[in-house]
């Protein structure tokens, strides 16, 4: 028996499994961003700052100006360089240069201090020894020296251009490259995890609203394919769940009829009085059996649904019902198209309808488009529901007329089949007492 079992290839089972496609995508959309961090590494010419030496910066700041554009001088009202301690000394060679004092002469380094070459002068100044040559003193990054002038304002030098202008340019411009280089596999990535969850959804909510729809198709990765596969048995289990129930309780009603017909027989030769209240019994129960059958054929009949204008067929039950003197009222709205079982839909819009009619005289019908469902009112202007049969009208058989008069109460099976008819479509019915008078019921379909 293991030998005829079929044998999955590992690399093929590696190509259909969820797990190692996104394991796959993840490595190479991780290999793909190395593989351009390696490439600005290599061939990205590292940052040249631009050097800036100690009398270039003195010499501008002195005119006013510099010649090769490198320094931008500007005055200001403020000192925008306050006391950086890491500049003192710069400060100093500086002051040297314009001959000024000291402490006219601020500098301050937005990164790491200037490389400075040569003897610094000590705190006290160099006294009698020569001072360094001011060519070997350079500044480079972010700096600004400002000077004090006699008005009370301060000149300020700082580079124009550091040199790393260019370089974060193109640096971003690989980063950019990255992202755009990790955005398919992403892409890909996303598609291949929500596309299957969406079909998920959207059959369950076909299940939902149609438990005989068609059975979800098996394919893509193999866990979404065993999922598929689990997802369809339950639906098959439960449509034989119900099919079962249905069938055995329609058997039952079925098997009915014979002792009834027997016990028909044998009343033929009772007493008249007793013979006359029997057979109406009798014919009571029989149009129960023979409603509950109607019942349980109609909601285990395969039907096919299709695109249909509520609104029309509502308009049908109405004008029919109009035609023959009866006080119903369907106001006026826009066509409302939806998927559904047209002959389902007009006997659960007869059923409400028709009870409005029979217990309160009237009806008044609405149709609406709220929060993408279909809603149907019926409402009616008669002396309402009991508040204890509000919750109880759905059930199988359960008569709000007490008289248990066929012709006044119905078999009860009405509104069961409302509920039904709607639960079936993905909606819902319910029924209640209207604020000002009557009762309203409502029924939701999604569209």
């Amino acid at each position: 028996m293991t030998a005829n079992r079929p044998v999955r290839p590992a690399v093929r089972w590696v190509s259909k499994s969820l797990f190692w496609r996104v394991f796959l995508v993840m490595l190479l959309s991780v290999a793909a961003v190395q593989a351009l961090n390696v490439a600005l590494v290599v061939f990205l010419t590292p940052p040249t700052p631009r050097i800036f030496s100690v009398p270039q910066v003195a010499n501008a700041l002195r005119s006013g100006q510099d010649a090769t554009g490198e320094v931008l001088v500007t005055r200001e009202a403020s000192n925008p360089a306050p006391a950086d301690p890491r500049g003192t000394r710069i400060s100093r060679l500086i002051a040297m240069q314009l001959d000024l004092p000291p402490a006219r002469v601020h500098v301050q380094f937005g990164g790491p201090p200037p490389l400075v070459f040569g003897p610094l002068p000590p705190r006290g100044g160099f006294g009698d020894r020569p001072p360094p040559d001011a060519r070997n003193q350079i500044l480079f990054g972010h700096f600004t020296v400002a000077v004090k002038q006699r008005d009370g304002s301060w000149r300020v030098a700082r580079a124009a251009h550091t040199g790393f202008e260019s370089w974060r340019w193109r640096a971003f411009q690989w980063l950019l490259a990255a992202l755009l280089a990790v955005a398919p596999f992403a892409w890909l990535l996303a598609r291949r995890l929500t596309k299957p969850i969406a079909a998920f959804g959207a059959a369950a909510e076909r299940l939902g609203r149609d438990p005989r729809a068609a059975p979800l198709p098996l394919g893509g990765p193999a866990e979404i394919a065993e999922a598929a596969a689990a997802f369809n048995r339950m639906q098959a289990r439960l449509n034989r769940y119900v099919e079962d129930r249905t069938m055995m309780i329609a058997a039952i009603a079925h098997d009915l009829r014979t002792p009834l017909m027997r016990l028909g027989l044998r009343l033929e030769r009772a007493p008249e009085p007793l013979r006359s209240a029997s057979e109406a019994d009798i014919r009571d129960m029989q149009a129960m059996i023979q409603a509950a059958l109607a019942f349980f054929r109609d909601g285990t009949q395969a039907v096919e649904r299709r695109r249909l204008d509520l609104r029309s067929l509502v308009e049908s039950v109405t004008d029919d019902l109009a035609d023959h003197g009866e006080p119903v009222v369907l106001h006026d709205g826009d066509p409302l198209v939806i998927e559904g079982d047209a002959a389902a839909l007009k006997s659960l819009v007869a059923n409400l309808v028709g009870n409005a009619l029979k217990y309160a005289g009237d009806a008044e019908v609405t149709l609406a488009r709220i929060d993408g469902h279909a809603l149907i009112e019926v409402r009616d202007h008669g002396p309402g529901i009991p508040p204890e049969d509000v919750h109880r009208l759905f059930e199988p058989f359960f008569r709000g007329e007490r008289s248990r008069n066929r012709d006044t109460g119905g078999i009860g099976l009405g509104l069961s089949s409302v509920r039904g008819v709607a639960r079936a479509h993905g909606g819902d019915a319910t029924i209640a007492n209207h604020p000002q008078a009557g009762a309203v019921a409502r029924v939701t379909l999604p569209v």
